[in-house]
């Protein structure tokens, strides 16, 4: 049996008992070391290697984003961010760690729980993410730089006809990729892009203001009722727990059940995309876990719409764009660097026909 080894990272030696107890109490898990701050954090990482670190974002002497920034561009290992941050400017430095590589993100225990829920979560989410193989992630693509850059050829695809709308659903990975993504495109497009990503409400309440200070793009909630009409170049994204749908020509929201566990889910935006928008519109799959997206996703194509999977080299998890991609789904498979080309050869202009 093989023994998951983790390095457990919080300045709280309260919080960090607790975390190395609940992790102990697992036979297929040893924590190999601890950290209070985030240069022996480095330290550790670096000298252990362990396969998993759980890291907190507010620590002395080097904050957790700057060890991310640190594991992530020299010695690259999949971190789970530990945090209770509540305030704006902190949930935004989980964000940057998100977009920096990250995997993923838990809040922490509150105290009060009636039972195990939270240890059974924080051991599945740290046993699942030790099999996510990260990539180094540079400095120089940390957010605020690089703007408007993108790798790969230029890729479009032949004009035959209009694109009016642009939908893209993304998890596990999809802050990084949505930022890379956004930073692509030209000033001048035009058309409104609206996307789903899986985060808990604790932590997605101020993501559309994080993403929009990332780019040039104007990114909001969607509001119910609005106009599709009105987020012309605009970037209109799901509000946690609430599903997004284009209905009538408006964004509507619901309450509805969850899909694929997921509320917002992708699903539920790409059947209304489908069946509201049909061959006029595009959608994109980005990087995540299990499965949603990708029924959606051969909807839109089997309704004369133009459907891109991001590939598996470039995703953090080859989960929902490889259902995709198993299903038919997706039209064209494209790396990440040159899915900004794709999206951006649309606007104003026709849509390759299959």
């Amino acid at each position: 049996m093989a023994i998951l080894r983790v390095l457990v990272v919080d300045d709280s030696l309260t919080v960090r008992k607790r975390l190395c107890e609940i992790l102990a109490r697992d036979p297929e898990v040893v924590v190999v070391a601890e950290a209070g701050d985030g240069k022996r954090a480095i330290e550790l990482c670096r000298e252990l290697r362990p396969d998993v670190v759980t890291l907190d974002m507010m620590l002395p002497v080097m904050s957790g984003l700057a060890a991310t920034e640190y594991v992530m561009a020299h010695f690259p290992t999949p971190i789970l961010v530990v945090s209770s941050s509540t305030n704006r400017g902190e949930i935004y430095k989980t964000y940057e760690a998100l977009a920096a590589g990250a995997v993923d993100v838990l809040d922490k225990p509150r105290g009060d729980e009636v039972d195990d829920a939270w240890e059974r979560r924080f051991i599945s989410t740290v046993k699942l993410i030790a099999k996510i193989r990260v990539i180094t992630h540079p400095r120089a693509r940390l957010p605020g730089r690089d703007q408007g850059k993108t790798s790969g050829p230029p890729w479009s695809v032949a004009p035959e006809r209009a694109v009016t709308l642009v939908a893209v659903g993304a998890s596990t990975g999809g802050p990084a990729a949505l930022v890379e993504l956004l930073r692509g495109l030209p000033p001048e497009f035009s058309l409104p892009l609206v996307f789903v990503l899986h985060v808990s409400s604790i932590f997605g309440a101020s993501f559309a203001d994080w993403l929009d200070s990332q780019t040039t793009r104007r990114v909001a909630f969607a509001r119910d009722g609005e106009p599709v009409a009105s987020a012309a170049g605009r970037v209109v994204m799901a509000p946690p727990e609430r599903h997004l749908v284009v209905r009538d020509g408006a964004f509507r929201l619901t309450r509805d059940p969850e899909r694929h566990s997921c509320r917002p889910s992708v699903d539920v935006l790409f059947d209304s995309i489908a069946q509201e928008v049909g061959a006029t519109a595009a959608a994109c799959l980005l990087t995540g876990m299990g499965r949603d997206g990708a029924a959606g996703l051969l909807r839109i194509r089997r309704a004369g719409g133009l459907t891109i999977a991001q590939d598996e080299a470039t995703s953090v998890i080859y989960g929902m764009p490889r259902e995709a991609a198993l299903l038919g789904a997706a039209m064209h498979v494209l790396p990440l660097g040159q899915m900004a080309s794709a999206i951006a050869a649309l606007d104003a202009r026709p849509l390759e026909c299959r």
